[in-house]
């Protein structure tokens, strides 16, 4: 194992995270540095496209985005036949995140099944496994290499082409360009192929759902838009 490619993971990861969050640094700055990375995996096709825009420019793209699609981004929304094995999904992403010290929070903060968390969550146990890289302590490496597959087989790797083919099909993007002049469209397929890219590397063979095929987890019972206070204001 390379101490290097470790790295480079762990800062695709961290970047992928990032981006994915309401914008309040320009990540578009940051893009010249993910080409040596994406030649390394062999993604360069998906080299990272010039978008010339200021950050008011990509927080309005990011709203326009992701204000379309509801709850696409959250894994445990789509896909779930009842509230229960929703509850019991996030149960096993919270269980990992536990494992390993993780905790979703901070100043913009989403719940566990969102992209952004699943990705920051790989990011964290790239880190992890560089240190015991570093340190020579083997055993530990294995445990962040065996915890980061399981979680790519059970978890973000199941579903994160449906945000990418979801976005797409939102926003009327073509499938079949592979350099899209919409930054959060792009940042989609780069995430999803390089999640491919590093589950081919774990042995592993992602199962592949069709957008289609996916219906959105149906709220409980005593759920309902009538109970939500917004929707008790006197009109005006």
């Amino acid at each position: 194992m390379i101490l290097d490619e470790v790295i480079r993971r762990a800062q695709m990861y961290g970047f992928l995270a990032g981006a994915f969050l309401y914008p309040t640094e320009n990540w578009l700055v940051d893009l010249p540095v993910l080409a040596p990375i994406l030649e390394d995996v062999g993604l360069s096709k998906l080299r990272p496209s010039t978008f010339n825009l200021e950050l008011s420019d990509l927080q309005a793209e990011h709203r326009r985005t992701f204000g379309l699609t509801g709850s696409l981004c959250y894994e445990t929304e789509i896909g779930m036949p009842n509230e229960y094995r929703q509850s019991q999904e996030m149960a096993d992403i919270a269980g990992f995140y536990r494992a390993f010290g993780f905790q979703v929070g901070g100043r913009l903060h989403e719940r566990p099944d969102h992209l952004a968390a699943e990705l920051e969550f790989l990011y964290v146990l790239s880190l992890k496994e560089a240190y015991a890289v570093e340190k020579g302590i083997s055993e530990h490496a294995e445990v962040c290499v065996e915890a980061r597959r399981s979680f790519l087989r059970d978890h973000l790797g199941r579903w994160i082409s449906l945000v990418a083919e979801g976005l797409a099909r939102v926003s009327g993007g073509d499938l079949s360009v592979q350099v899209m002049d919409k930054p959060y469209i792009w940042l989609a397929y780069l995430a999803a192929a390089f999640v491919q890219a590093d589950a081919h590397s774990l042995g592993l063979s992602l199962e592949t759902r069709r957008l289609e095929e996916m219906r959105p987890t149906p709220m409980g019972p005593d759920l309902s838009c009538e109970t939500c206070p917004a929707n008790n204001q006197p009109e005006e």
